[in-house]
């Protein structure tokens, strides 16, 4: 099916004049864009990774659209739909971005200031976009039947089957897909319902455990494994996959049932303390030997297998620029051609906007910047912005490595300033800002390729995508930053300074900050004090950290974040979910690590030399390193829902009309089964109530007490000997839902169209 641009048909052909870019479009797909923006940065901060928005959106527009059209409103047309996606599709990519870099200022000693996260989102989404809006001809056009964009051109399939009548009636009768009709969202609204009922009755009102779990004893002291029983992760492991999820989960394996074990074993003979841990390891449990060691060695992993993705596409990389920069020119040599379909926003508006945005960049105050930054910004930017550009239409979506590229972002970034001398806490923000910025950049120019890639195929207009898309992503960055403060502050624990130094703790007013603070969330009720702020760089007498100090010095709490926090109880017994955020935490690490000269490097390497392994036995190193930093609690589940696809998935290729289907052929309609579906709205649904509950437990803070202390003397499925199996029963309903619904047992679609 490689055809040339001058062969190729689009869907609705350029001549064709229907609606295309309406208020209602965009506004929906704003909407849209949001919440799965919102459900997207809850996942990347829990597992470090996200799923596409596209298909998900273009579904619930069709039916959202096809319902109104029941109670006489105009049904949307394809190209509204498409306009839909492409506004809606934002959210996720920025979610990435901030969730893989904003985090990284609490570990290095900052707030997390809400003027500098929206700075970094807005302009990193908008700079990625103004980036690849040049590439389009080179990419999309001059390389169709070359580069694939998987992703799009599935959305592209969910739109063509859900074309309305007003649609099929300015089709092509010529183009590919023309004759396929029907789809319902049906599916994707009972997986958001189920999604928000499980998580609701589950987090909100203790209805049974959300995590289950069991400790070894010897010969596999300190072992264990864990499960959280959510449905946003098992409906991520059923996207991701068998391969991926299974990765993640065997590197849990390694870090849960045999490096804990490990160092429990050879460390309890040790009479002192090994650093960087703060006390014997004899003496501690098993997540204390993670968050002392195992972090460190995850990490490592983690950056190894990021650097390794990098230079295993390194030869894509080259071909990309080579090729981009060849396709440009023969672009602008050739004559423009004026139909709807060729129509970009002018490289005027795009030149004017990138120094525009430059500009914001280097006068903003929060991002700490200078003409330096903003020039790597630009270089690093452009490049990586292209690469993610092309790449994503060689490998999809999924495949591009958005983290290594990040990574190497940041070093570059750190190596420069380490050169020039700018070397320190007073430089972390300004290496932050450059790569958060680049981050959200290139993942968002992988997003606006494969929309575009949906639009050429459906026959979309690109000015109006492009306008579409820069609307959503603005609307989408700015709710970011509230939402990931409000995450942060919801699984705050303000820690008495006698539980981590006894002996106390004191600060001269030097390293005082001006400003006063008091307590927010629960705790704010028993302490109405406001204190001064003190950032503790050092472990000299108590933990590194942020500290609330009355007005004579004495440190009187310890500040422990909700994101990358170390304590999940507070003083009144009440147990806190925190985030764990890996990628943020690597981010943190490789600046501290390059500008600071500290860091435990004998884990990190011990982590390098576990992903080396893994790409010496022929295993992509990346998914098991993500899998040896975060919880096996979290991998878990994921685990699960990758099984449940490999089931399905065999089913499916057995199938006598799937005979003949070649392996990409049969994954690209798995993609868009009633599994994927129901998974995507058992991801929003999920994260959406998870983040809604966060924001209520401020505010509910008695409630939710009342309820936990109920729960736990009458509710068997929450506590007593049982509860931990009894808690594994709405699970595994869950799963048999998800397992029926793609196999086509339940809520199959109906055979005619609608």
């Amino acid at each position: 099916m490689s055809q040339t641009p001058s062969a190729f048909r689009s869907f609705i052909p350029a001549s064709a004049r229907i609606p295309e870019m309406t208020l209602r479009a965009v506004l929906v797909g704003t909407i849209l864009g949001i919440i799965f923006g919102a459900s997207s940065l809850y996942l990347v901060l829990k597992v470090g990774l996200t799923v596409s928005a596209s298909i998900p959106v273009a579904v619930i527009s069709i039916t959202l659209f096809r319902l109104m059209s029941k109670v006489g409103v105009r049904d949307a047309t394809i190209l509204e739909n498409n306009i839909v996606q492409t506004t809606g599709s934002a959210g996720e990519s920025i979610a990435f971005g901030v969730g893989v870099t904003m985090p990284a200022i609490l570990i290095l000693g900052f707030d997390l200031e809400l003027t500098r996260v929206l700075l970094v989102a807005v302009l990193g989404g908008l700079l990625g976009i103004l980036m690849m809006i040049p590439l389009r001809r080179a990419l999309i056009v001059n390389q169709h039947g070359t580069l694939k964009y998987p992703e799009g051109t599935a959305c592209a399939e969910v739109l063509k089957a859900g074309a309305s009548d007003e649609s099929m009636a300015a089709a092509d009768p010529q183009a590919e897909g023309a004759g396929s009709r029907g789809i319902s969202a049906r599916t994707i609204f009972t997986g958001f319902g189920i999604g928000l009922a499980y998580k609701s009755l589950n987090v909100a009102f203790k209805g049974w455990l959300d995590a289950v779990g069991h400790v070894f004893g010897a010969p596999l002291k300190g072992g264990s494994v864990s499960m959280e029983v959510s449905p946003e992760l098992l409906g991520v492991g059923y996207i991701i996959g068998p391969r991926i999820a299974g990765m993640m989960f065997a590197g849990g394996v390694m870090a849960y049932l045999l490096l804990i074990p490990m160092i429990l074993f050879f460390g309890a003979q040790l009479p002192g303390v090994l650093a960087p841990g703060t006390e014997p390891i004899s003496a501690m449990t098993p997540s204390e030997v993670r968050g002392a060691y195992i972090l460190y060695i995850g990490a490592g992993a983690v950056a190894a297998g990021g650097i390794i993705s990098l230079l295993r596409a390194l030869p894509l990389i080259i071909g990309s620029i080579r090729a981009g920069i060849g396709d440009i020119a023969a672009a602008r040599s050739g004559v423009a051609a004026a139909g709807r379909t060729a129509r970009d926003l002018p490289l005027k508006f795009v030149g004017i906007g990138i120094l525009l945005l430059l500009t914001l960049i280097m006068l903003a105050p929060s991002l700490h910047m200078n003409l330096l930054g903003a020039v790597l910004i630009l270089v690093f930017g452009a490049l990586f912005v292209t690469v993610s550009s092309r790449l994503t239409g060689e490998i999809g979506s999924t495949s591009n490595p958005i983290s290594g590229m990040t990574i190497a972002t940041l070093m570059l970034t750190c190596l420069v300033f380490l050169l020039v001398g700018w070397t320190g806490g007073a430089w972390y923000v300004t290496a932050l800002s450059v790569g958060g910025i680049v981050c959200i950049a290139c993942s968002n120019g992988g997003t606006i390729s494969q929309d575009l890639k949906t639009g050429y195929l459906v026959g979309a207009t690109p000015s109006s995508q492009q306008v579409s898309i820069l609307i959503g992503a603005l609307a989408s960055a700015l709710c970011m930053g509230p939402i990931l403060l409000k995450l942060n502050e919801t699984a705050t624990v303000y820690v008495p300074v006698q539980q981590v130094a006894p002996q106390g703790i004191s600060a001269t007013a030097a390293v005082l900050d001006n400003r006063r603070e008091s307590l927010v969330g629960p705790q704010a009720k028993t302490d109405t004090q406001s204190y001064r702020v003190w950032h503790k760089t050092d472990a000299e007498g108590g933990p590194a950290g942020k500290y609330l100090v009355d007005d004579s010095g004495q440190a009187v709490w310890l500040v422990d974040p909700g994101i990358n926090g170390t304590h999940s109880t507070r003083p009144d017994g009440t147990e806190v979910r925190k985030f764990d955020a890996p990628k943020a935490t690597l981010v943190s690490y490789i600046i501290k690590g390059i500008l600071d000269r500290e860091l435990p490097w004998e884990l990190v390497i011990f982590g390098a030399m576990i992903a080396i392994m893994m790409e010496l036995a022929g295993v992509p190193s990346l998914a098991f390193a993500v899998g040896v930093y975060l919880p096996i609690s979290t991998s878990a589940p994921l685990f699960v829902g990758g099984v449940i696809r490999w089931l399905i998935d065999r089913r499916q290729a057995r199938q006598p009309e799937n005979q003949g289907l070649s392996e990409a052929q049969l994954t690209a309609q798995s993609d868009r089964g009633p599994g994927v579906l129901l998974a995507s709205g058992y991801i929003a649904g999920g994260a959406i109530a998870g983040i809604v509950i966060a924001f209520l437990a401020g505010v509910l803070g008695d409630f939710d007490a009342a309820l936990q202390k109920w729960s736990t003397a009458n509710n068997p499925f929450f506590a007593g000997p049982n509860s931990e199996w009894l808690s594994l029963l709405p699970f595994c309903l869950l799963v048999l839902v998800l397992w029926a619904v793609a196999r086509g047992s339940l809520l199959a679609p109906r055979k005619t169209g609608s």
